[in-house]
């Protein structure tokens, strides 16, 4: 039984000696990936104050596309909505740009639209002949903050702050 152990410990010290003798003190060691995005931050009070309604602008980075009856609404990344009359599908008139940061995506309900404004979901109703927007209900922290584009999420925000965007970094 005694020798059993003896070579047990043996191959057991052989096992580490030769896990070791390949072992380089100076083995490289790859660094942890990163994003090539860096975040763009904003304050919560700026930020809830932010959704607008303004005049019109170019289509630059398109999302998605609603219709509700003669308006069209294209998603504009991140940014917010361009506002169509596209009473008359030949020729349609823009007519503003609904600023919402940190949006993607939209749903429509009667004369309420339903955005996500990057972790919050809101409630807004537009009026297209004054050109304003009416936030009728705020829900915070609905969705998880943005990720950048190529995966990675930001860990050093204050607890006030919120990702808005995100924009590549210069090289």
């Amino acid at each position: 039984m005694k020798s059993k152990n003896v070579l047990l410990a043996s191959l057991l010290a052989l096992s580490l000696l030769a896990c070791l003798a390949g072992y380089d003190d100076e083995v490289f060691i790859e660094p942890l990936p990163s994003s090539q995005y860096t975040p763009v931050i904003m304050e919560r009070s700026e930020f809830e104050a932010s959704t607008i309604f303004e005049s019109p602008k170019s289509i630059v980075n398109s999302g998605k596309i609603y219709l509700k009856d003669n308006f069209l609404f294209i998603n504009e990344k991140n940014e917010g909505f361009h506002v169509f009359d596209n009473s008359n599908p030949e020729n349609p008139i823009n007519l503003g740009f609904i600023k919402v940061l940190g949006s993607s995506d939209l749903a429509i309900k009667g004369d309420i639209l339903y955005v996500n404004n990057a972790t919050d979901l809101i409630a807004i109703q537009p009026n297209i002949e004054t050109s304003t927007v009416t936030i009728t209900k705020r829900i915070s922290n609905t969705f998880p903050q943005l990720f950048s584009p190529d995966g990675f999420e930001y860990y050093n925000l204050e607890e006030n702050e919120i990702i808005i965007n995100w924009v590549l970094n210069d090289e």
